[in-house]
């Protein structure tokens, strides 16, 4: 494929197409939404614009929004039109504008969980459906020592919190919404692979001198597939591999997952 070809949306799609994790987000982020043909949607927080698009393309009328310059620049190359910038706090959007909502690692990068939740209320229509994938705050962890060892902290990643449980995610949403259901995803073996992937990436950044993450953590831009042609292409030979070894985590029906993702419905 010539490198022209990959100038706007298909080197995100090349890298969708390698990644474990961010192909199970998506599926569950689908499986949950349902159909959006005819139906004014907003999807906030979603990475480098690779999950915007893939929305955009099932259908309905779609805004998306982030936190940081980066990202809403990232996003706007791939879906070019309304794409907005916010705070964490306020929105431009109009009350009751959409009949679907999508907040995607969002939440754990804001100081103003609450608040912006209210905010997502106030644009929502009555009966309309939000999804809210965010990290799963265990207990017990097995992954997380080795990546804090490695340098892979909470603060690396723009967390400001490690996450919510299923009980304070609930509490957040409030009598503004009902719970319809919810899973978490994502087990120990595909987090050793995302771990895996992050850490090669920090060792990259570091021997070009950069930066290895921003408000919004790692954020892979089509600047940082150029600048990383290499490790690209590395990626790309491994991912059977990879892929096999996140099939490992059906064996771990018995544990809960290091993601959390829920849908609830906006209440009248």
């Amino acid at each position: 494929m010539a490198t022209a070809a990959l100038s706007s949306q298909d080197w995100a799609l090349a890298l969708f197409n390698k990644s474990v994790l961010k192909q199970a987000k998506y599926a569950q982020i689908v499986r949950l939404l349902g159909d959006t043909h005819g139906r004014r949607c907003l999807d906030m927080g979603a990475d480098n614009g690779v999950i915007s698009l893939l929305l955009r393309q099932r259908g309905g009328s779609w805004a998306s929004a982030d936190l940081t310059e980066a990202a809403v620049a990232s996003i706007r190359s791939l879906v070019e039109s309304d794409v907005h910038q916010i705070d964490g706090r306020r929105t431009p959007f109009a009350d009751r504008e959409f009949d679907a909502v999508v907040i995607v690692d969002f939440l754990e990068h804001i100081a103003t969980d609450q608040e912006f939740l209210d905010e997502a209320a106030r644009i929502m229509k009555p009966g309309g459906v939000l999804i809210i994938n965010v990290p799963h705050k265990k207990r017990w962890s097995l992954i997380n020592p080795l990546r804090h060892a490695l340098g892979l902290t909470d603060a690396w990643h723009g967390h400001l919190r490690p996450g919510y449980t299923r009980a304070e995610l609930t509490a957040l949403l409030g009598g503004r919404f009902k719970v319809l259901t919810g899973r978490t995803y994502s087990k120990t073996f595909s987090e050793l692979v995302d771990t895996a992937l992050n850490f090669g990436y920090v060792i990259g950044q570091r021997q070009r001198g950069g930066q290895a993450s921003s408000d919004k953590g790692v954020v892979v831009t089509q600047a940082d597939w150029q600048q990383n042609a290499k490790q690209m292409a590395m990626l790309k030979a491994a991912y059977p591999l990879l892929k096999l070894v996140s099939w490992l985590d059906r064996a771990l029906f018995f544990f809960s997952g290091y993601k959390l993702i829920l849908k609830a419905e906006r209440r009248g």
